[in-house]
């Protein structure tokens, strides 16, 4: 059967008839969940201003979708 290493607690457990796969236990599970939830594991991003002439265009593309509807 296969091995996996849990992602939060690294601790090896069978992949194959685990319900919690690929995690160990429920309790794994859940603090995974919470990590996503608390946003922990989040991409990292540029932000950037819109110009005015981008909200423009974003207007203009729209009111345009809406007339065609």
């Amino acid at each position: 059967m296969p091995i996996v290493k849990c992602p939060t607690c690294k601790k090896e457990t069978e992949y194959i008839g685990n319900e919690f796969r690929p995690f160990c236990s429920e309790r794994c599970k859940l603090i995974d969940f919470g990590d996503w939830a608390d946003e922990n594991f989040r991409l990292p991003t540029q932000d950037t201003a819109l110009s005015e002439e981008d909200l423009e265009e974003l207007e203009k593309a729209l009111t345009e979708k809406r007339i065609r509807i």
